[in-house]
């Protein structure tokens, strides 16, 4: 975060952390007053690689790497061109193919690959398919406003619960003083005894707290999420068709030392090698340290070497 800065007036987020960064369709940055300065006709180059650039184009940096930020723009341009869906195709092979050509386009517009060469099979895309594009954006616009009006509803939904929710709320409150107020005027008034007329209160507010709990379970919840499926909706749990594949089968690895024989891990006690090696702490041997496997990594690495390579 502290690299990050305007390359022309070298200022940085370390020395002005309100330092607001602008980028363009090139990936280079400019802080948002030398925006100002450079492009007050509306128009000019980038500082860096000299493109022409216009004012209207900058937007605020979103990520560290202003190259993230390029090549979120120009992935929006090329799907808007490239927006066939998987049933436009008669397999699931050619749609994936048709993923990669997508890919490559957007790699080579944001490293600078043969942008001419990409461009130019672009508009050739472009202009072959253009009916289905068309078909496709109006359909996608037509789902956009589909997913929209479920969210809205949902909204709409929730805030209806919330002000329920505080009206039921108030209104327990406001029976809860009328009970309060009622026990003070008893007390104040009645010739009953002050402990009858407590357990008297006593379940009168039992009462009032099973209609509390029932009120609330009956409040009505929510019956749509927000994709549009309803939640009481049955969904299938059958297993998935068993897919029948070989077994993996672990092989030890064989690693030539080229030195005589380690002795096994657990031999090493019986074998002296512990008798001069400090014994682990507690706090130590909480991950799974031993004073073992230290000794025995050791010995592996004294052992190794020894013996002259075999020619």
């Amino acid at each position: 975060m502290d690299d990050q800065g305007c390359p022309r007036c070298k200022t940085t987020k370390y020395r002005n952390p309100s330092l607001k960064l602008m980028v363009n369709v090139c990936g280079h940055t400019l802080c948002e007053n030398c925006v100002e300065m450079l492009f007050v006709r509306g128009s000019g180059n980038c500082v860096q690689c000299e493109t022409p650039l216009r004012k209207s184009n900058f937007r605020v940096q979103l990520f560290e790497d202003p190259t993230v930020d390029k090549e979120v723009e120009i992935r929006k341009k090329v799907l808007k061109i490239y927006n066939k869906r998987d049933f436009d195709f008669p397999s699931l092979r050619e749609y994936n193919d048709y993923l990669e050509l997508v890919e490559d386009v957007v790699s080579n517009l944001t490293n600078n690959i043969d942008v001419e060469n990409t461009k130019l099979q672009m508009e050739t895309y472009q202009r072959e398919n253009r009916d289905l594009i068309q078909k496709n954006k109006v359909k996608l616009t037509r789902e956009q406003e589909e997913v929209e009006e479920l969210l809205l509803l949902e909204q709409q939904g929730n805030e209806q619960r919330r002000l329920e929710l505080l009206q039921e709320e108030k209104r327990q409150l406001q029976a809860k003083r009328k009970n309060k107020q009622a026990l003070l005027d008893e007390l104040e008034h009645s010739q009953l005894p002050a402990t009858m007329l407590l357990a008297q209160h006593k379940v009168r507010a039992a009462k009032l707290e099973t209609q509390i709990e029932q009120q609330k379970q009956a409040v009505k919840p929510a019956s749509l999420f927000s994709t549009g499926i309803n939640m009481r909706q049955t969904v299938s749990l059958q297993p998935p068709p068993k897919i029948e594949e070989v077994l993996y089968q672990y092989k030890p690895v064989h690693v030539e030392t080229y030195g005589p024989p380690v002795p096994e891990l657990e031999l090493l006690s019986r074998l002296g090698y512990l008798n001069h090696v400090r014994a682990a702490m507690p706090q130590d041997t909480a991950g799974g340290y031993t004073s073992a496997l230290a000794c025995h990594r050791a010995i592996q690495d004294a052992f190794s070497g020894l013996f002259p390579l075999k020619r």
